[in-house]
């Protein structure tokens, strides 16, 4: 899995090593949002700066460690020009049979707005509708994180319903979002190159 890359112009996605946590746990301990918004639906941002640091690493070492191939996180540093940005996954249950992802991501405050976040998508999508042979990905939002929203639109996602979840005590509402085969050949957003996959298909269950 080392050995898998995504690359989008002055993008590069990969499992990072421990220099890339280091950096990606600095980020995080930054600051990822405005703290008085919650744009996650696990708050883990909302733990102190250097909690949050670790939290970071230790999420990264545990979907790792509990990787299956019925069942699997993957979590790739997304460097841009040289610099470490932020992290971009992509997860799935039961993949070979169900042929659905989800998605996850986060950048860092300087690093936002300009338009990273949409080819970060866009790769682990090339990865999952070319790479992987998914039929669809899904996502999610809270009507306030309007950036998130808006790269799903851009990306082709249509609605797929609302959920409510509880954060910071209330209630907020949150869009689901779908995205099929068809739609996505439609909306690509970035030439994907990727490098390493062939070697990776037994661990998502693929042969």
């Amino acid at each position: 899995m080392t050995g898998l890359r995504l690359r989008a112009g002055a993008l590069e996605l990969r499992l990072p090593d421990a220099g890339d946590l280091h950096a990606l746990a600095a980020l995080a301990e930054d600051g990822v949002h405005d703290p008085q918004v919650q744009p996650f639906s696990v708050p883990w941002t909302d733990a102190e700066p250097a909690a949050r640091a670790l939290a970071t690493m230790q999420y990264h070492w545990s979907c790792w460690g509990s990787w299956d191939p019925a069942h699997w996180n993957l979590n790739l540093v997304a460097v841009h020009g040289g610099t470490v940005v932020g992290t971009q996954g992509i997860g799935a249950r039961d993949f070979a049979v169900m042929r659905e992802v989800g998605t996850g991501s986060w950048l860092g405050r300087p690093y936002q707005r300009r338009g990273i976040g949409t080819i970060m998508r866009a790769a682990v999508l090339a990865l999952a509708f070319d790479g992987l042979g998914a039929e669809f990905a899904t996502s999610g939002a809270f009507l306030h994180n309007a950036a998130s929203l808006a790269v799903s639109r851009k990306l082709g996602y249509r609605d797929d319903g609302m959920e409510r979840h509880m954060i910071r005590g209330e209630p907020v509402d949150m869009r689901r979002l779908r995205l099929d085969r068809a739609s996505w050949a439609e909306n690509r957003a970035a030439d994907v190159l990727i490098d390493g996959l062939d070697a990776c298909l037994p661990s998502f269950g693929l042969r």
